[in-house]
């Protein structure tokens, strides 16, 4: 079995079904839901969707759908053996609408609504101050075919009642916008697309078996010795490591874990991943390490690891807690029971896109360009606390602690391998220009 597929079988296979719009909306959001392995498929009409899930139903744990119609429709089509969810049209989608038309001066006339409740309706209309606006909402079937839903807009903006058409179904307003008819379509918001994510995860077999299962977590304090230094007398040290000790008990105590003082400066706890997927804001960050910076002025480094059993997670905490030294510390990672390597989850600086799976053909690809695996978590790292994958020479050579000497040759290598390219010349008062390197596997 290749890596690619052995990463698959370890991960939670999902059926994503909608229109392409929502399923894109979707995929993106599904990055930061790393148990996913989202099979995706795309239809054009609502009543195309029992047959899609009908086809990948025994391949997958859980189905997802863009709408409530047409998860409505795979429901009806039969009996199926796995959860099936749907994002739902809420009041989110109702103020972008709202805002949007008002933008445009189309909100004078009236709106005819439907998808939404009319109590939801008047409520946000009330909440944005507007309440004179004159609102129609559809009363008719839940499920309604598009037919009714287009003839009673149609109606409304024919009669002069309405001046515009809000709708939560793509095939309306794709007819609405055939028929002339000003519209808006009351998409998703992420929020919305989160939630119902984070209920389909939890509705899974494979989910509910791994919310026990143990995980291993080290906390190491960096560089404690120059902190140490720092204070003016041994019962100050003594003080900084009760207050640190303290932060960290209170921390585990959050997780319901147990805790064990290795000596020195390192921590050893356990907990359950269920727990610490929830307290992390599913892997996204670590409010340990922000309260001890902001407190003390110190950070972390903290390896995290999944396994089958307690070994294999031990073993794997001690590899990540090695990755987030790598990186110089103040990061935290993951490297749970396949291997794969999640992180650097945010610490005490903001991070503004946190990596999703390291794709083991990248780490092999940059392995094989001479790129150690130190060097690489340097550069993703970097990338993902400023989102910076463009490098003077100088400038690397100060990320990777070399010699300006050796990050000429490094990038030598590396633009041969088709990981690194020239992107421009940077023009100085004296001296030859320099040139900037682009690191295109990052972008």
């Amino acid at each position: 079995m290749s890596e690619s597929s052995r990463l698959q079988v370890q991960q939670i296979r999902i059926g994503v079904i909608g229109t392409q719009t929502i399923v894109d909306k979707i995929m993106k959001i599904m990055d930061t839901f790393p148990s996913f392995d989202p099979v995706p498929l795309v239809f054009q009409e609502e009543d195309e969707a029992p047959a899609l899930a009908q086809r990948i139903s025994d391949g997958v744990e859980v189905l997802f759908l863009s709408d409530p119609l047409s998860q409505r429709k795979v429901k009806e089509s039969g009996r199926l053996a796995i959860p099936v969810h749907y994002v739902p049209v809420t009041d989110a989608g109702l103020y972008k609408a709202l805002f949007s038309a008002s933008q445009k001066g189309e909100l004078a006339g009236g709106i005819s609504v439907d998808t939404l409740t009319e109590t939801m309706v008047v409520r946000t209309l009330k909440d944005l101050r507007i309440p004179s606006v004159r609102a129609v909402v559809y009363d008719g079937p839940a499920y309604a075919p598009k037919q009714h839903i287009t003839a009673f807009h149609q109606a409304q903006y024919e009669s002069g009642a309405c001046s515009i058409a809000l709708t939560g179904v793509e095939s309306v307003a794709r007819e609405l916008a055939a028929l002339g008819i000003p519209h808006e379509w009351l998409l998703p918001s992420d929020q919305d697309i989160v939630v119902s994510l984070e209920r389909a995860l939890l509705s899974t077999a494979s989910r509910r078996s791994r919310e026990g299962q143990i995980v291993v977590g080290m906390i190491n304090v960096d560089d404690f010795g120059a902190q140490a230094l720092r204070r003016s007398n041994e019962h100050e040290v003594q003080k900084l490591k009760l207050d640190i000790h303290r932060m960290v008990l209170d921390y585990v105590e959050s997780l319901d874990g147990y805790l064990t003082h290795l000596g020195g400066d390192e921590y050893l706890f356990f907990t359950t991943r269920g727990i610490f997927e929830r307290e992390s804001g599913g892997y996204k960050t670590i409010p340990l390490a922000k309260d001890v910076n902001k407190t003390h002025g110190i950070s972390l480094s903290i390896g995290m690891g999944f396994g089958r059993s307690a070994s294999m997670a031990g073993t794997n905490a001690r590899i990540a807690m090695r990755k987030a030294k790598e990186v110089g510390g103040n990061a935290c990672f993951i490297v749970r029971e396949d291997g794969t390597l999640i992180g650097p989850l945010e610490m005490a600086d903001p991070v503004q896109e946190v990596l999703s799976v390291t794709d083991p053909a990248l780490i092999k690809r940059a392995e094989d360009a001479g790129m150690t695996s130190a060097y690489l978590s340097k550069l993703l790292n970097q990338r993902a606390r400023s989102g910076k994958y463009e490098y003077k020479v100088h400038e690397l050579a100060h990320l990777l602690d070399i010699t300006v000497r050796s990050a000429h040759r490094l990038l030598q290598l590396w633009t041969d391998h088709g990981l690194v390219e020239i992107s421009g010349i940077e023009k100085v008062p004296r001296g030859r220009p320099r040139q900037i390197f682009r690191f295109t596997f990052l972008e």
